[in-house]
């Protein structure tokens, strides 16, 4: 089923993914080098406009800083950004600085605008990407504490969220108490995302065990016989659906480890990407639904710039689908980015439904421009 089909010629990969990637390095990163970045806390404000101006602060969230850990952890060595590695050790001591729990232990969900902590909660999304940042800039620097910091997230997944039965809690206390939040989809994802990201700098025969055990009980839990598709909360939730973005990541992150090719859940997932590619992408412009229900019937038609980007680099990975990138690049680039920044969210009909741009973004576009460069390489 042809996607962002066009009857004009199509340039090619090579040339969209050029310029996807300079008004990444010229626009979206000195957004938050200066304007998104609050010096005094020594963290990236979560959002900014389209001008951008720093929204008003009312919280600022160790996932947020996590994720542009991450992204100028990736920017090491790139001699277009030459302040990535100040600004990626600047973020690393505020995540221990500001967001770390010294009596229990772990990472506080939040803190308020002058820094005390907000939202003390102990969440596994949080975690999942604390975990998975940390294994990036250690990659580049080797710098103990990093490593340090991994172990300890590593330990309290370990020790804390998982459930006894394969899973983990979604949501603990303070001091790590039972919230009855249990288990649900995108943070078990993001902790999938998380070990690989681990088992990328280092032998971890704990982590591969976790990880393997986890894509067997997502596998188990999550899949929904009748449609095919990996749904958002467990079998048997109330209201439960599926978001096309989280098939194509799940796919993304399956296909690129071939240790995973024989579990259960990489067969279930080439399943659901082409379930999801035909419910939940629209056939002419490429645009990818937010939500819908297991039946296919769309439950939120709005289309987010992070869904898009993961069916982009997904499709890099797809047999039989990669004749549609050029394409699907297009549809990125025409639809959600523009010369001085990008479209959060569009409504289903296309039109701009959020004007901010929040700081956990550029982890989405990063993430996606990573995997167009591997297929590029390893394809010319």
């Amino acid at each position: 089923m042809p996607h962002a089909s066009s009857t004009a010629p199509q340039p090619e990969l090579s040339q969209v993914f050029a310029a996807l990637q300079t008004h990444f390095l010229q626009i979206v990163v000195p957004i938050w080098l200066g304007p998104g970045w609050n010096p005094a806390l020594a963290l990236p404000f979560e959002a900014v406009d389209p001008a951008h101006q720093p929204l008003p602060a009312q919280r600022y969230r160790a996932m947020a800083c996590a994720r542009q850990l991450f992204v100028f952890a990736s920017l090491i060595g790139n001699s277009q950004v030459p302040q990535a590695e100040q600004r990626a050790h600047a973020l690393f001591r505020s995540l221990q600085r500001h967001f770390h729990d010294a009596e229990h232990g772990g990472w506080f969900y939040s803190i308020d605008p002058q820094g005390a902590p907000l939202d003390r909660r102990k969440d596994l999304y949080t975690h999942a990407f604390i975990i998975f940042a940390c294994a990036h800039y250690w990659a580049k620097t080797r710098e103990p504490l990093a490593e340090s910091a991994l172990d300890a997230a590593l330990s309290v997944v370990r020790e804390h969220f998982a459930d006894g039965q394969g899973l983990y809690e979604a949501s603990l206390g303070e001091d790590w108490s039972d919230l009855g939040s249990g288990a649900l989809q995108n943070p078990l994802m993001h902790l999938a995302e998380a070990f690989l990201a681990t088992l990328q700098v280092r032998a971890d025969t704990d982590t591969v065990e976790a990880l393997e055990g986890l894509v067997d009980h997502m596998h188990e839990h999550f899949i929904d016989p009748a449609s095919g598709v990996l749904l958002e909360k467990p079998l048997g939730a109330v209201d439960n659906w599926y978001e096309p973005g989280h098939q194509f990541e799940w796919f993304f992150l399956l296909q690129s480890t071939p240790q995973l090719h024989g579990s259960p859940l990489y067969k279930a997932m080439h399943t659901a990407f082409a379930v999801a590619q035909a419910q939940g992408v629209d056939a002419r412009s490429g645009a990818v639904s937010a939500m819908l229900k297991p039946d296919g019937s769309v439950v939120d038609g709005t289309q987010r710039i992070w869904a898009q980007a993961e069916y982009l680099r997904a499709l890099a990975l797809r047999d039989g689908a990669k004749s549609l990138l050029p394409a699907q690049a297009m549809a990125l680039q025409t639809r959600f980015i523009y010369p001085q920044g990008w479209h959060e969210c569009l409504d289903s009909e296309g039109k701009v439904s959020r004007s901010d741009m929040p700081s956990t973004t550029p982890y989405h576009l990063a993430t996606c421009y990573l995997g167009l460069e591997n297929h590029l390489n390893n394809n010319t």
